[in-house]
């Protein structure tokens, strides 16, 4: 995971402008981004001029001011190298950047994905301007969803208020968050607000208004609610009592993406000039991973120059100081370098590639009224050895997915402990559960695809968070043998009548309905010795079978993923028996309150920084 930055974050001032003329839009909204943009005739972009190249004010477009060695080519600077000429220009107007493009004053596009599906359908309206995606930059790691103590889950934004603003990157961060938790945009009550930030921003009406349950904000305006990304708010401070982070873009690494798109008519004019630009990117965002990496290790002169260079394109008003706000923009950066690109644009079993991804941006382009048909988002299909040889980049085309994920103790994802089950409360994302029959050990797809899928998708999408399995099994055949032992023992009596038993062990209440209090006690021994079965056997024999069969779902995932060609860590997929620590009806008492218990639980969850490999790319 990637350091916070105390710094409005990335998208927040990519999008200011575009919120700002989207303000008037309701939930469908009824200007389409074809009114926001107006009638623009399609211009031809000139040849022999300077390229014009828009940036946004964002950590990951600082790469791209290293290449250039600053808003104009500099001759020892990678592109100047490269034979390019270019000239940056904010773009943080997205409209008027799409204005520009249609014009022809500028070939290139820079957004995000779902940026880039708002407009996909005014880009597509001439086949000239069909946008071209050929360069990703980054993920985010700085937006997140804060919510109200009383939700504890993303499956409890079900009838909720959740506040976000109009138009920006936030809209399809929560619709990953809505689809993730299998809820639709009508299970929620959204709360529209105009601005970014300040007064009229998400942060304040959550703040304001207690009906409000959950905001979308940037990492700025989740500081001053709950006082930090693992933190819950004290209401001391100005932060808000009890307010949490119910996900990140930390955890859900693959939500917010950064690209670049040209022109069709350009790209294939002048595909040579898109490679070069593309390579030169790829190879300064090389160099600046290395170069931040030096710095956060102890210090770097030549890091140092370029966080003043970005002061100073960006504005001192904007980024007051280098080591806080400068680092901290480009720290929310997750650069995804070649091996990124390689894997995002020709990586089809890759469910956050640009095949899903260029999807989703135009279905919700329709869905929230920004499109009335989706336009089109064309692949460049670069061939990527050739940027590498044009760059000189170190990173290696054909990258292997790697086990990022260390091997977690098994009470760090399901614990014995009430007070840490507490903890891993609190670090459940999202959970959902599936049944078996007693005795099942195969666990097939054609009966488990749909759940199969969904911790694929899961896994993607939610890139620094673990899918912990839990087998769980149902503590019926142990509680008999406790029951029967105990009494043999001399240990245990029993009164009441049957279907109401009460219990006493030595002579103090037992409640066979405590799964804690039994399991602590099986455990110790006190039952055994009493009968031939031996409930600490049973109990032991219940884990084993619960961890069998986590096992046994865990590797139906993987053939599941293996088969569709998806991409997939499996060392993010963990599985750990429960036994009968958790039961669903801790005393059943029929045979289908029994089946309740039979069941495996997925457990989105986060886990310690530590926990990751972290590597110099993130794809």
């Amino acid at each position: 995971m990637r350091a916070i930055g105390r710094l409005f974050h990335s998208t927040a001032y990519a999008v200011v402008a575009l919120v700002l003329l989207l303000a008037a839009a309701p939930l469908h909204a009824t200007s389409t981004f074809s009114d926001l943009v107006g009638q623009v005739p399609v211009g031809t972009v000139q040849d022999g001029a300077a390229l014009q190249a828009p940036y946004l004010t964002w950590g990951g477009d600082v790469a791209t001011f290293m290449a250039n060695g600053g808003v104009t080519t500099q001759p020892d600077s990678i592109y100047g190298k490269l034979g390019l000429a270019v000239n940056m220009v904010s773009g943080d107007d997205f409209v008027a950047q799409v204005q520009r493009y249609l014009k022809g004053e500028s070939p290139f596009l820079r957004g995000t994905i779902r940026m880039i599906g708002m407009a996909s359908e005014v880009l597509s309206q001439d086949p000239r301007t069909e946008p071209v995606m050929f360069l990703q930059l980054t993920w985010s790691a700085g937006d997140h969803l804060v919510s109200r103590g009383t939700l504890r889950t993303l499956s409890d934004l079900k009838g909720k208020k959740i506040v976000l603003q109009r138009g920006g990157p936030h809209v399809g961060m929560l619709d990953d968050v809505l689809r993730a938790a299998r809820l639709s945009w009508s299970d929620v009550d959204v709360v529209w607000v105009d601005d970014l930030t300040g007064p009229g921003g998400a942060a304040a009406r959550f703040r304001n208004d207690p009906s409000v349950a959950a905001c979308l904000v940037i990492s700025p305006d989740m500081f001053a609610l709950t006082g930090g990304l693992n933190e819950r708010g004290s209401g001391k401070d100005g932060t808000v009592q009890d307010a949490r982070v119910l996900v990140s873009t930390a955890q859900m690494s693959r939500s917010i993406g950064d690209v670049y798109a040209v022109r069709k008519d350009y790209f294939e004019a002048h595909r040579d000039q898109v490679e070069r630009f593309a390579s030169g990117y790829l190879k300064a965002s090389e160099e600046l991973v290395a170069l931040r990496r030096a710095f956060e290790q102890g210090g770097s002169a030549e890091y140092r120059k370029v966080l003043q260079m970005a002061q100073e394109i960006f504005g001192k008003e904007v980024l007051p100081t280098l080591d806080e706000d400068a680092h901290g923009l480009i720290a929310d950066a997750s650069f995804v370098g070649l091996p990124g690109n390689v894997s995002f644009f020709t990586d089809a079993g890759n469910l956050s590639g640009f095949g899903p991804k260029s999807e989703a941006a135009l279905r919700l382009a329709v869905e929230r009224g920004f499109a009335r048909s989706p336009g089109k988002i064309s692949n460049a299909n670069l061939d990527y050895a050739k940027l590498a040889a044009l760059g000189s980049i170190q990173a290696p085309v054909a990258s292997a997915p790697t086990a990022r994920f260390a091997e977690l103790r098994p009470t760090d994802l399901f614990p014995d402990d009430p007070v840490q089950r507490a903890a891993a409360a609190d670090n459940t994302i999202l959970s959902f559960t599936v049944n078996f029959e007693p005795n099942q050990s195969e666990f097939s797809a054609a009966q488990y695809g749909n759940e199969f899928q969904r911790a694929v998708e899961a896994a993607s999408t939610f890139g620094n968070a673990v899918v912990a399995i839990g087998g769980h099994a149902d503590p019926t055949l142990m509680l008999r043998y406790l029951v029967e032992s105990g009494m043999a023992k001399g240990i245990l009596t029993r009164s009441g009548s049957s279907g109401n038993y009460q219990y006493e062990l030595n002579g103090s209440s037992f409640d066979l309905a405590d799964p804690d209090r039994v399991h602590q006690t099986v455990r110790a021994g006190t039952f055994s010795g009493g009968v031939q079965n031996d409930p600490m056997q049973t109990l032991q024999a219940l884990e084993q079978l619960s961890q069998d069969r986590a096992e046994a779902v865990k590797k139906a995932i993987v053939e599941y993923a293996n088969a569709k060609g998806y991409r997939l860590d499996d060392s993010q997929i963990q599985p750990v028996g429960v036994g009968a620590r958790e039961p669903v009806v801790a005393r059943p008492s029929t045979q289908q309150e029994a089946y309740q218990n039979m069941r495996v639980e997925f457990r989105l969850m986060r886990v310690p920084v530590e926990a990751i490999s972290a590597g110099d790319f993130d794809f």
